[in-house]
């Protein structure tokens, strides 16, 4: 038996139906939704030969377990995880100046769908995260992400640390996001291949992931508040490096 999930919401499903990585059996639209936004869409999944179907806005809601629908949702097959090597051991990645995200011990999947949709804005070639206590890529993170799941690569592994060991190997400087951390993001180079880690909502960066790090940072921040929420902080070391990658090209 097939095993299926239903994305849901315009963005998300256009954008699967751009990028073209993951199986689509069915679209489905809500009877009460004007028809003009979906042309394209139906245009496209009809010249894919996926079926369209017309559907109660409610029973949408039913399948996709979410009144966020936005009048449209697909059943898809999974979502096509790569494996560590589909990112790290092709031209473009060998070629390039590395830029991964790695996310550890990230829970919350708005968390996870804010940073993914980051990373591809930013220009990462990847994201791994690890396969236990961590959200995966749902339908609701497709959503989150306003459909960037869909073109980013995804690798989930089994050890993050040994994964790391093997990035350091390969040439990429291993950079921990702390809030402890004495040295600040502007502080830090993160000019050269770099691998961003990211930790949990709640305590961070794992001790054994932390001590695999090449160096730990922080973000400035004024104020009596205790820290930035794990998706904010992000978005911030993520344009940092974009930003000072972008200026040594330049140079």
């Amino acid at each position: 038996m097939k095993k299926t999930e239903l994305i849901y919401g315009f963005h998300p499903v256009n954008e699967a139906l751009k990028a073209a990585r993951r199986q689509i059996y069915k679209l489905f639209l809500a009877k009460d939704k004007k028809a003009e936004r979906y042309e394209s869409l139906v245009t496209t999944a009809r010249a894919l030969g996926i079926f369209v179907e017309m559907v109660n806005a409610s029973q949408l809601a039913h399948m996709a377990g979410s009144d966020a629908h936005q009048g449209i949702g697909a059943e898809t097959g999974p979502y096509p995880f790569a494996q560590l090597s589909d990112i790290t051991d092709v031209p473009e990645f060998i070629a390039s100046n590395p830029f991964l995200l790695l996310l550890d011990n990230v829970l919350d999947p708005h968390n996870l769908g804010a940073l993914v949709r980051t990373a591809l804005c930013a220009g990462v070639n990847g994201v791994v995260i690890p396969k236990d206590r961590a959200a995966a890529p749902t339908p609701l993170v497709s959503k989150t992400s306003a459909g960037a799941i869909e073109h980013v690569r995804i690798a989930r592994v089994t050890n993050m640390a040994s994964t790391i060991n093997s990035l350091k190997e390969s040439g990429l400087w291993i950079a921990g996001m702390d809030k402890s951390a004495e040295k600040s993001i502007f502080d830090s180079n993160l000019s050269g291949p770099t691998a961003v880690v990211i930790g949990g909502e709640e305590n961070g960066i794992r001790p054994l992931v932390k001590k695999q790090c090449d160096f730990l940072m922080s973000i400035p921040q004024i104020g009596q508040f205790d820290s930035l929420n794990a998706s904010v902080a992000g978005a911030v070391v993520l344009y940092e490096t974009f930003r000072q990658r972008h200026v040594h090209q330049q140079l």
